[in-house]
């Protein structure tokens, strides 16, 4: 679904991925974890075009993201995208984030984009603030509006880029509890996040990034029970001590 082969890229001088190579299946869930700056959220955004990159190809089910011709407003409305921040339109009901892309975008008539965004919203749990506004939910529940957003588009992938990081450690669960149902419905998901109880959970494979390289792409339970470098040993000792 997605293949990922030598992909650098630079700010300037300043390299902030380094050769990177990997490849993720159809339903499979990929989590990327690393200390922060080793270059994972860049390296999914690289995934849907929001980054270009400047050397190496990828693929997502069969179009390259790096080539001139590539329509990236139409590939990125296949991927769906989960942010740090909701990313969700202040001035716009609940209805109307779920619906505003479906009828931009797909063409779909109101009505029918209208019944797929409330289904959505029912399966996130949040049916009863459809009417309400982004500033009047909790950032748990905006972060569970943001997924049905992506969802409505019905894509072939989803990324999330430490859909988490931003919230009250009360609402972190409500938000992982929706991933790891599309995990299980079988969603492809590449998910940069630091929840490694998340990963242990649902994730068929864990990248491990430093300084813009991938050390580690291994079978999760290769990477928790026997890290083979030393810093993800390092990183794991600190994350899961606590």
């Amino acid at each position: 679904m997605i293949s990922i082969q030598n992909v650098s890229k630079w700010y300037g001088d300043f390299q902030v991925l380094s050769d990177c190579s990997t490849e993720v299946q159809k339903g499979e869930v990929v989590v990327v974890c690393g200390p922060s700056g080793s270059g994972k959220s860049t390296l999914i955004k690289c995934v849907n075009g929001l980054e270009p990159f400047q050397a190496g190809t990828i693929v997502v089910n069969g179009t390259s993201v790096g080539a001139p011709k590539t329509d990236l407003p139409k590939l990125r409305s296949r991927v769906g995208m989960v942010f740090q921040h909701f990313e969700l339109f202040p001035h716009l009901s609940i209805t109307d984030n779920l619906t505003l892309a479906q009828r931009k975008v797909l063409g779909r008539k109101e009505d029918e984009a209208r019944t797929k965004g409330l289904a959505l919203l029912d399966r996130v749990g949040l049916s009863a603030h459809a009417a309400k506004f982004p500033g009047q939910l909790s950032g748990g529940q905006q972060q569970r509006v943001a997924i049905a957003r992506a969802l409505a588009m019905d894509p072939i992938a989803m990324l999330f880029d430490e859909p988490t990081s931003a919230l009250d450690p009360e609402m972190i669960n409500e938000v992982l509890d929706v991933m790891v149902e599309l995990a299980r419905e079988g969603m492809t998901m590449m998910v940069v996040t630091h929840e490694m109880g998340f990963a242990r959970k649902v994730a068929n494979r864990v990248i491990f990034m430093d300084r813009g390289a991938i050390v580690e792409d291994a079978a999760k339970d290769e990477f928790f029970g026997s890290p083979r470098s030393e810093r993800a040993q390092a990183f794991l000792s600190k994350i899961l001590s606590h």
